[in-house]
């Protein structure tokens, strides 16, 4: 059986007691990854910073668990305010610009707490 491998981001760990996200085998499942800087470990209020942020830091976390975005099969995204959906495909497009090599992913309004805006969690096969 495999080892479950803990993957944290620098800079970016979680409050609670849980990692960014594990490895196990050849598949990756991460906790919910957000718009954290990595420097300054602060959440920006703008918008536009947490998103691009978001998807640095999940940039981040695939290469640290051995992959790189283009290994992530589904993304479960969690966003605070649905009118706020143009500013992460932003960021979503620049990631997956191919439209027929993109990952399955399903968007949730949801309550986020601590300025919060965006969050997603992936599952992911090296």
């Amino acid at each position: 059986m495999a080892k479950r491998e803990v993957i944290d981001i620098p800079g970016v760990a979680h409050q609670a007691p849980i990692p960014n996200g594990v490895k196990i085998g050849n598949m990756v499942f991460s906790s919910a990854i957000s718009g954290r800087d990595s420097k300054t470990n602060e959440l920006p209020t703008d918008a536009d910073q947490q998103a691009k942020l978001l998807f640095q830091n999940l940039r981040t976390f695939m290469t640290h668990a051995g992959g790189s975005p283009d290994n992530i099969g589904h993304v479960t995204l969690y966003i605070k305010d649905e009118r706020q959906r143009d500013i992460v495909n932003r960021y979503w497009l620049e990631m997956f610009p191919n439209e027929e090599d993109r990952p399955a992913r399903h968007a949730i309004t949801a309550e986020l707490r601590g300025g919060m805006l965006f969050q997603l969690e992936i599952i992911a096969v090296l």
